[in-house]
C-alpha cells in the first residue's frame, strides 16, 4: 500500500472513531432521558421511547436534543415551556402505567 493510501486510510479510519464516539454519547443521553420518563411518567420503555421521539416530532427539535433538555430538567428543574407541554400531551397520550406492586389508584 502506497504511503498516501496508508495516511489516506488512517485518517478514514479516525473519522470513523470520532463518528462512532459521537453515536455512543449520544444514545447514553437518549437512554438516560428515556429512564427518567419512565420513571416519572411511571411508563414502559418502550412508551418512554415513544414519547421522547413524539416530543421531538411535535416540537420539530431534534430527538438528541430533546432528550438534552430532559436531564438539564432534571438536574436544574428548568425546561421550556414548549417542551414541557409536549411531553406532558405525549405522556397522557401513553400513560401512566400500572406500577407494578403499587396498590390500585382509586
Amino acid at each position: 500500500m502506497p504511503a498516501d493510501r496508508g495516511s489516506e486510510r488512517i485518517f478514514e479510519l479516525e473519522e470513523e472513531v470520532d463518528q462512532l464516539k459521537a453515536a455512543v454519547a449520544s444514545h447514553a443521553v437518549v437512554d438516560q432521558a428515556i429512564g427518567m420518563i419512565v420513571a416519572l411518567g411511571r411508563v414502559t420503555p418502550d412508551e418512554g421511547w415513544k414519547v421522547l421521539k413524539d416530543v421531538s416530532q411535535h416540537t420539530n427539535i431534534k430527538l438528541r436534543h430533546v432528550a438534552e433538555l430532559i436531564l438539564i430538567w432534571g438536574r436544574k428543574g428548568a425546561m421550556p415551556p414548549e417542551i414541557r407541554a409536549e411531553l406532558e400531551d405525549a405522556l397522557d397520550r401513553c400513560g401512566p402505567t400500572e406500577v407494578p406492586g403499587a396498590a390500585p389508584e382509586r
